[in-house]
């Protein structure tokens, strides 16, 4: 019998998605968990010990991930098409490469007008909702986040939406591509002018299971704020978050507690709710993240809005610390919070997925795209090979 937990989330990512689940683990007893966190915390005792960790957890994760060596950066050949300005914001539909011929879809806000020569970049992956990057929440999350003063990017994973490339339930490196591709992300950015030295990214489920592994591994990263997701019983339902041996490997034991603590001393937000696996966060995952924090003497950057009442999920009331986090890290305006509530965001509007489609019938994606899962694989491998 599965427990309880677990089945919970198999149900609810097959109400969304229909997701098969893989045979790699997906989750340990938390009393089991309580331990490994003990055990990794004995393996340090200063900054210099804990940075060995930090620097041999990164490596594995990345060998784990099938980025060790990293692909080769290649054009991104991005285009942008249908623009529409609404109140203090602006909203393109993307698509770029992240290697040649794999491609990334998604949606480029700004802020308008824009007064900052190099505003902060904000990434918004989203977790296995059905309607991904298209719902209202995520598109209330970006059009604030730009209306405060950030270029925000929401894009697809890989194989879902309108990244159809890959298929997202059964390919076994759909967790490399989307990894790469959120690096690439970052790239995309910084090509639009983005600020090198303010770059965020915030998602939750599994968007934010990408927020904690791009944090880990790209030192580009800013500020971060996962959503309903840290934990250190639970490592994800899915490809994307398990199906390769990130957590379990050869010497190799962690979790996505001790992953979202390779931030430090970057600031981070963890937001945690009642009714899933980050149910626990305020007494067992945030207490771990918070002493590697003090090692170097930057507790106050790390921080956990936990909402013990709430589902899984990112509403309004997980978005309003989110907003104020990156206010005062990516140095954003709240002028924009201030105004009607909820938080401001009843003066965005929303679109339909038509509105805001990379690959409408008037911009069809370009035939050179890649067709198959193995010669995916094969170019992507060869980019690692160079």
């Amino acid at each position: 019998m599965k427990p309880p937990l677990q089945t919970a989330f198999v149900l609810g990512l097959s109400l969304h998605a229909g997701l098969t689940i893989t045979s790699a683990q997906t989750e340990i007893p938390e009393a089991e968990a309580r331990d490994d966190l003990a055990a990794f915390a004995a393996t340090y005792d200063n900054r210099a010990s804990w940075q060995v960790r930090a620097q041999e957890l990164r490596t594995s994760i990345q060998k784990g991930a099938g980025l060790d060596p990293l692909p080769l950066r290649t054009p991104l050949h991005a285009v942008s098409h249908s623009r529409r300005q609404m109140k203090g914001y602006s909203v393109e539909n993307i698509y770029f490469e992240s290697f040649p011929g794999f491609f990334v879809t998604g949606n480029l806000y700004r802020p308008l007008p824009t007064t900052d020569a190099k505003p902060a970049g904000i990434l918004c992956p989203h977790g296995h909702w059905e309607s991904g990057r298209f719902r209202e929440d995520m598109q209330a999350r970006c059009g604030m986040l730009a209306r405060m003063g950030a270029l925000v990017f929401a894009y697809d994973m890989s194989g879902w939406q309108e990244s159809t490339q890959v298929d997202h339930r059964r390919d076994s490196h759909v967790l490399t591509y989307q990894l790469w591709n959120s690096m690439r992300a970052l790239d995309y950015l910084e090509e639009e002018n983005a600020d090198p030295k303010r770059l965020g990214i915030t998602g939750a489920s599994g968007g934010g299971t990408q927020t904690f592994l791009l944090a880990a591994l790209d030192p580009r990263v800013t500020a971060a704020a996962p959503v309903v997701m840290v934990s250190a019983h639970f490592f994800g339902g899915c490809n994307c978050e398990s199906g390769l041996p990130i957590h379990r490997g050869p010497g190799h034991k962690t979790n996505n507690a001790e992953i979202s603590a390779l931030m430090a001393p970057r600031p981070l937000l963890i937001v945690s709710c009642g009714a899933d696996w980050t149910k626990n966060v305020p007494e067992v995952e945030f207490p771990y993240i918070r002493d590697v924090y003090r090692l170097y003497e930057s507790e106050e950057q790390v921080s956990n809005a936990h909402f013990p009442d709430e589902d899984h999920d990112y509403g309004a009331s997980k978005r309003q610390p989110v907003y104020r986090f990156f206010a005062q890290h990516l140095e954003l305006s709240t002028a924009p919070l201030q105004e009607q509530s909820p938080l401001g965001e009843s003066s965005l509007h929303m679109l339909e997925p038509s509105q805001l489609s990379s690959f409408p019938p008037s911009h069809l994606r370009p035939k050179h795209a890649l067709q198959s899962a193995d010669v995916i694989f094969e170019t992507f491998e060869r980019l690692r090979a160079r």
